[in-house]
Formats: C-alpha cells, structure tokens, sequence
C-alpha cells in the first residue's frame, strides 16, 4: 500500500493526492495518514511545496465526503425507519433515538461535522448521517473543508518534520489510530450486548 501510494505521489503530484484523499473518504482503508505524510515527506524533499499540498488534499478530502452526505441525503431519514426497526440491536438505537438525533443535527451538526474530522474511524461515516438530515450544502462544506485542513496540516506537517524517516511518522500515528479504532469497537461490542429496547427497561 505505502509504494503504490509513493508511486501515485510521485507519477500525480498535486493531483494524484486530490484523488488519493478523495477515494480515502470514500474507500476508508486508505489512511488519510499515510496520504498526507509522504506529501509532507515530498515536500522535505522539495518535490512538493507545502501550501498547495494542504490545498489539493483538503479539496480531495471534501469532494469524498459529497459521495456520503449525497448518498444520506437521497436516502432521507423516513427511509431509514424500516432499516432501523429491524437491526435496532446492532444499531443499538430505536426510531426515537434517531428523531433526536435528527433534531440535534439540525440544531447543532457544523460542529459535529467540525470535530469529527478529526476522528480516525467516524470523519468519514458522519457525512452520511449530515446529508440524510438535509443539513445545507454550503455549511457542509465550509465544515468539512476547515476541519480537514487542520487535520491534513497536522498529517503533513508531521511528514515535513520527520522528513525521509517515514517509519516514525508512522510510529507516532499508528499506534494512536489503532488505540482509537479498538476502543470503539469495544465499546460499541459491550452496548450492543448491554441494550435493552425502552420496554424491556421499564
């Protein structure tokens, strides 16, 4: 994955980043990390220059997320409600939790569109709920857009301090990544096993 990432660098420069960070947020097993990092490497190496590097690879980030909040959108969230009703468990939510959470979004989804940009496993899926609650377009992306700039100029900014050492780019944001992911899984395993529909509770 890393030379065939290093070859698309190399052979796209500016633009095969736009399409990297964009498929990222589309196929998720590409890490955004490892996108940015060797562009901040190239840019150690003068093959690239920093600001458009951020630039290209926001602008890819953010046209990858328009596939899931698309997706959201057309679905809508009263076409989720059969969807809902029968795998409540896995999900661990009932209709009701979905109307507030549609309420919230409405109220206050910029900025949870904002943070999560920042989370290794959910700054992708979030578009999918943003667009199913017909959050506007033009606040998805200023949100979207801020909050992967920040997190792009971190990634390469990392990338251009450690320069050619790739292997402690690595070394600093796998570890956190994976921690991350495994904590969600947890605990997403434990409420699955622990939930009770509202009836059941009484």
């Amino acid at each position: 994955m890393t030379e065939l990432i290093i070859d698309w660098i190399a052979w796209g420069g500016y633009f095969g980043i736009f399409l990297l960070m964009a498929l990222e947020n589309v196929i998720p097993p590409i890490p955004s990390e490892v996108i940015m990092g060797l562009g901040g490497i190239a840019v150690a190496r003068k093959q690239m220059a920093l600001v458009p590097l951020i630039a290209w690879g926001t602008a890819g980030t953010t046209i990858g997320n328009m596939f899931w909040y698309e997706i959201g959108r057309r679905m809508g969230v009263a076409r989720f409600r059969p969807f809902v009703e029968r795998h409540g468990r896995w999900l661990t939510m009932e209709w009701e939790d979905v109307e507030r959470l549609d309420h919230f979004f409405h109220k206050h989804g910029h900025w949870v569109i904002f943070v999560f940009r920042f989370m290794p496993t959910f700054r992708t899926i979030i578009s999918l709920p943003a667009g199913m609650a017909k959050m506007p377009l033009a606040k998805f992306l200023v949100f979207t857009f801020v909050g992967s700039a920040i997190w792009n100029t971190v990634l390469a900014g990392a990338g251009l301090f450690l320069g050619s050492r790739f292997e402690q780019l690595d070394r600093y944001v796998g570890p956190v990544a994976i921690a991350t992911t495994a904590l969600i899984v947890v605990g997403y395993l434990y409420r699955v096993v622990t939930w009770k529909p509202r009836a059941e509770r009484g």
